[in-house]
């Protein structure tokens, strides 16, 4: 067989190398809060909560809500949760992690506002601000129209003003119903009501038989840090919930019924 010139065989790897780096880099996902301070990917919930033995992340979508789920920050191992005021939560008992998110410094940011608040978090830093929409209580269209989208301090006050007016009732009805055996990560345990509850599914794990487990993060009342539940179940172990939960899903602060999964529209 005919060997290429030397010269000729330069060309095409400088060709090949042009054409790598043509393609852009996979982006980190972005935290708005955190004003451009990198995430340390020792950090991420993903990195700190490992699957269980046997069981590995369902596949993501590059820039979805999974993935971004997946790369938030947390705090440092033992962090307390605290509340609004500052002050540790009377219950020290039910988390294992504590996302590094501000809470506010207003009694508003409680277990829907939460669930609100990431969602629009990633809908805002993946460029999707005009997204940014949620029902208040009576039903009206709350949507985020500041002009430019990219005002981070604008798009803090309209989700102060969502917290104010919308809840658990409200999401409840925004949602639409899924099968429990569907659970995907970014989909929300909810009971609306007065009140009610709601906690966030973020992520799930599957092992070769079919089996599911999944995390949660809530907020709770009064307004506290977002944080990974741990499962009762569990005794201190893995904080994973397996699907098999019985009649109710019993977290370390409400019981949800089988058919409170609910999913974004």
């Amino acid at each position: 067989m005919e060997r290429q010139p030397p010269r000729a065989r330069q060309s095409l790897v400088l060709l090949l190398a042009a054409l790598v780096l043509s393609f852009p880099a996979a982006a980190a996902p972005a935290y708005p809060w955190r004003d451009g301070q990198p995430v340390d990917a020792a950090s991420t919930l993903a990195t700190r909560l490992p699957p269980p033995k046997g069981f590995q992340r369902t596949p993501t979508e590059a820039g979805s809500f999974a993935e971004w789920l997946r790369g938030l920050p947390l705090k440092p191992d033992g962090a307390p949760v605290l509340l609004y005021t500052g002050e540790p939560k009377a219950r020290q008992d039910v988390h294992v992690a504590v996302v590094d998110i501000d809470v506010g410094t207003r009694d508003l940011q409680q277990c829907a506002d939460a669930v609100m608040r990431l969602r629009a978090e990633w809908l805002f830093s993946s460029g999707h601000a005009r997204d940014v929409a949620f029902n208040d209580t009576a039903g009206k269209r709350l949507r985020f129209s500041a002009s430019p989208a990219q005002d981070y301090a604008a798009f803090r006050k309209f989700m102060v003003n969502v917290f104010a007016f919308a809840g658990t009732a409200s999401l409840e009805r925004e949602l639409k119903v899924v099968e429990l055996s569907t659970v995907a990560v970014g989909d929300v345990f909810i009971k609306g009501g007065f009140p009610g509850h709601a906690v966030l599914v973020a992520d799930v794990v599957t092992n070769p038989g079919g089996e599911k487990r999944f995390l949660l993060l809530q907020s709770y009342m009064p307004a506290q840090e977002v944080h990974v539940l741990k499962n009762p179940k569990a005794d201190d172990g893995p904080p994973w919930y397996a699907l098999d939960f019985g009649p109710q899903l019993v977290t370390p602060e409400w019981s949800f019924a089988r058919g409170a999964l609910r999913r974004w529209p």
